[in-house]
């Protein structure tokens, strides 16, 4: 397999607070970490300082390859869409100024219009560029519509522009019913990012939500064939490790952060 960069979701070890997340990160050895912006605001309510997080992330040696997320941009239109979008202005303020590359853009949770959504997301990429980021367009598994590679590409591709790209994401592929072979579909330049994980045999495929995700190799995927498809586009960046397990979130965060960087290891270099 070739050199992937590993990166921490802090979500991954949700309970702790942004500073200690990056320290976490920057110790156990990753690369990367991708921050949440309910966490940063929660720093910043706390008093803290958008150059306090900067300086922790250079002082770990930790590139932010994504911020965490931009909401309600795709559905609306008229004054609720001008609404929905000051926050998203908000939020990739945001993320330039801690150095994200990109910004998740998530998409609704019921069904879609995907001429609307295409529209807006190149609205959003317009903005997000002219002040340094780039928005990432994400499918969920769990939601109605825009649940698969597929659904997340026709939105990329009917955008128009040249910086569209995708989230993937092992669950979200398994969970929405569509193909790990659609990542073929994909070029490099059309990868924000892979978020790593895996899921078990049961619950049934339809009940599972992001509660059930486990560590990478611990679950039923295959996730060795999802990474030469992966490779097989050209993509070269960051696995990210995004769980979101209560059971986890009781551990120690620093022990779960190590866990999971030898459990990717384990599947890429193994």
């Amino acid at each position: 397999m070739p050199d992937f960069q590993y990166c921490l979701n802090s979500s991954t070890i949700r309970p702790a607070k942004i500073l200690d997340k990056i320290r976490i990160a920057g110790t156990v050895g990753y690369s990367a970490i991708e921050l949440w912006h309910d966490d940063i605001d929660a720093h910043v309510a706390r008093g803290g300082t958008l150059g306090e997080i900067r300086a922790a992330l250079s002082d770990n040696g930790l590139a932010v390859p994504t911020t965490i997320y931009l909401k309600g941009w795709f559905e609306t239109t008229g004054a609720e869409h001008v609404a929905e979008l000051d926050e998203c202005k908000r939020r990739m303020a945001q993320a330039v100024e801690v150095g994200a590359i990109h910004v998740i853009a998530g998409p609704p949770g019921g069904m879609a219009d995907h001429e609307l959504g295409a529209r807006n997301y190149r609205e959003l990429l317009e903005l997000g560029l002219s002040m340094g980021v780039k928005p990432a367009m994400e499918f969920l598994g769990f939601v109605d519509d825009v649940n698969t590679i597929e659904d997340a590409l026709e939105i990329v591709t009917k955008a128009g522009h040249p910086a569209g790209t995708v989230v993937l994401d092992p669950f979200h592929i398994f969970r929405g019913g569509g193909s790990v072979e659609s990542i073929s579909l994909l070029t490099d330049k059309q990868i924000a990012i892979m978020h790593f994980n895996d899921t078990p045999a049961s619950p049934p495929r339809e009940q599972q939500h992001d509660k059930d995700r486990v560590y990478p190799g611990d679950g039923h995927l295959d996730l060795r064939h999802l990474l030469a498809l992966l490779e097989g586009t050209g993509y070269r960046r960051w696995l990210s490790l995004e769980l979101f397990s209560e059971a986890l979130w009781a551990q120690d965060a620093m022990e779960v952060a190590r866990v999971g960087l030898e459990k990717m290891r384990a599947v890429v270099e193994g």
